[in-house]
């Protein structure tokens, strides 16, 4: 069948990367992709927020099924769209109803779910500008660090976690008065600091049956030893050593089961992923956030280890048989490592050549976030994530060494990239 995946990043590198692999897949579109999608199937210029454009291209190519990577277009309600048009409703649609992604694109509403239907989390207290002196009071209240949130979608950088109080004074109003990260910031959820390990799992469901899929543990801050602001993402692990059985059955029971029950009570239709964001607290899950599609760069150190045909998945999954396909993953570990443009996440240049990709090991895989390719096949910097690599070991260890080796190969003028991923975990 043909395939559209909407998207243009690292994620929607990595989904291409297994989608491409299927024996169900004819051709493979990617809206917008980038220069590294474009050797897995056809870049197509189409915005996946502008659903008219989408809708014409889906009609033109005979596109059987639509896997949407970023949240963005979930919630502005693509999926909704597609039920609701007689052209396109029976055509499958991989990603939750606008109502489903709420749950990301409300910090709040994932809040008061979780409470709704018993699910551990942090506790908290939502603000507006019209209480902002309640919202000083109750960072009074709270222990140091003090833990702000955007309520709305602020591409991974609306939170904040501060020492100080004045500090967090300070910048709760810059996000209630000041628009610090737009409209995303008109209410900010302020919660307890919850002191643990964070760790990502990741949910493939029908709405009422579903599949864990690996686990992860990404890095969000720009710096070496967790310092400086936060990004989308420098790197990621997969599996997580400290998640083991124990503890996964308690995420599983606690967690999961709950949150699948609770979106089928709520007659919320979902069918496509789950990112649940947690804590490890003593041996026990809290749940941080949900998103409502892969994480990124995750996806980049999880879709790999997944040896199931993805589309017969995403079939399942539309279907609500997802009961009946059987999960396999590889049981080694893998290690990804993003090379960004220096100064993310702040400014940083763009169009910078990209040399020595061709020189990455063949047992390695390089995936585009922030790429294009110029007029001569030149592969170009194109946003502040920029490559990301990714190895297999049999153990994180190896992983991680086989990566590091070849992202000393990749080279651009403006390179940077952590070098501590994975070593907090080994």
């Amino acid at each position: 069948m043909n395939i559209l995946l909407l998207g243009g990043g690292g994620r929607e590198h990595a989904i291409a990367y297994k989608i491409a692999q299927s024996n169900n897949t004819e051709q493979l579109f990617i809206a917008p992709g980038n220069a590294g999608t474009a050797k897995l199937g056809t870049n197509v210029n189409i915005n996946p927020e502008k659903f008219d454009e989408v809708k014409a291209f889906v009609l033109e190519h005979q596109v059987k099924m639509v896997v949407v990577g970023p949240e963005a277009p979930l919630v502005l309600g693509i999926t909704d769209f597609f039920a609701g048009d007689d052209m396109l409703k029976n055509i499958p649609i991989i990603g939750p109803s606008k109502a489903g992604a709420e749950l990301e694109g409300s910090k709040d509403y994932a809040k008061e779910f979780m409470y709704k239907h018993g699910i551990p989390t942090a506790a908290y207290r939502t603000f507006t500008k019209d209480n902002i002196q309640e919202g000083i009071d109750f960072l009074k209240t709270l222990k140091a660090p003090y833990v702000l949130k955007a309520d709305g979608l602020a591409a991974g950088k609306g939170v904040l976690i501060l020492d100080n109080l004045q500090e967090a004074e300070t910048e709760l109003k810059n996000m209630l008065e000041n628009a610090k990260f737009g409209n995303a910031s008109s209410k900010v959820v302020i919660e307890e600091y919850l002191k643990g390990i964070e760790l990502s799992v990741f949910v493939l469901t029908d709405g009422k049956n579903y599949k864990i899929l690996p686990e992860a543990k990404d890095y969000k801050r720009i710096g070496e030893g967790d310092t400086g602001k936060n990004t989308g993402g420098m790197g990621s692990v997969s599996p997580v050593p400290f998640a083991n059985k124990t503890f996964m059955d308690k995420v599983e029971q606690r967690i999961v089961i709950p949150t699948v029950n609770g979106l089928a009570k709520d007659n919320i239709n979902y069918k496509g992923f789950i990112f649940i964001g947690l804590m490890n607290v003593e041996g026990n899950p809290y749940v941080i956030e949900y998103n409502v599609r892969m994480g990124d760069p995750e996806t980049e150190s999880v879709f790999p280890r997944i040896k199931s045909d993805v589309v017969e998945l995403f079939q399942h999954t539309y279907d609500g048989t997802l009961n009946e396909v059987e999960l396999v993953t590889d049981p080694r570990a893998a290690a990804c490592v993003m090379m960004v443009a220096n100064g993310y996440p702040d400014g940083y240049p763009k169009g910078d050549v990209i040399e020595g990709i061709e020189t990455v090991d063949q047992d390695a895989l390089v995936f585009h976030a922030g790429t294009k390719l110029d007029a001569d096949a030149n592969v170009l910097t194109n946003g502040g994530r920029v490559i990301c690599i990714t190895s297999f070991g049999d153990t994180l260890e190896q992983a991680l060494a086989k990566t590091y080796k070849n992202v000393d190969k990749i080279k651009w003028q403006n390179k940077y990239y952590r070098r501590d991923i994975g070593k907090d975990v080994i």
